[in-house]
């Protein structure tokens, strides 16, 4: 499990401010923060080497790409075996139309996101790259009608109050 890094309320407000906008520039974060420019970009090469920033993503409308149809799929692997789930994985991150892959437990062992064209592309998908996998047992699929980002991710003890 990874280490708790401590953080102070400087630390958060430059999180808050990174995560609604990641371009945001490191004087416009010290004027918003009130600290001097070159104090921000020490704690953020602080944060950034503690691995709290992790990076920092593009993110791309599917629609506007042409594939604007998502989806859910649950998938059920068996034997869940680790000699089986390497290879599984590797091949699902490469599809081009896979989003985001997370290992579940319960019932089901993965829950994929995908973005394709239409449904005929996401029945392609599901058979072809999916229940056309011997370790594959069962594929579930659940369509997104719509998606929501949440707010910024802070540490469970921090009160945080919203600007």
């Amino acid at each position: 499990m990874a280490e708790t890094v401590a953080l102070d309320p400087v630390d958060l407000h430059i999180l808050r401010l990174l995560q609604n906008d990641a371009r945001t520039t490191y004087r416009e974060l010290a004027a918003e923060v009130g600290v001097a420019p070159s104090t921000c970009l020490d704690r953020v090469a602080r944060l950034r080497r503690s691995g709290v920033i992790l990076g920092h993503r593009l993110a791309l409308d599917p629609a506007r790409l042409g594939r604007g149809l998502q989806a859910l799929l649950s998938v059920q692997v068996r034997p869940h075996r680790r000699e089986l789930i390497g290879p599984f994985v590797e091949r699902i991150r490469a599809l081009p139309e896979s989003r985001a892959l997370f290992h579940l437990t319960g019932p089901d062992d993965y829950l994929v996101h995908v973005a394709v064209t239409d449904t005929a592309d996401l029945q392609r998908l599901v058979v072809d790259e999916f229940t056309s996998r011997p370790e594959v047992a069962r594929v579930e699929t659940r369509l997104i009608f719509q998606q929501w980002d949440c707010g910024p991710l802070l540490p469970p003890a921090m009160e945080v109050t919203h600007t």
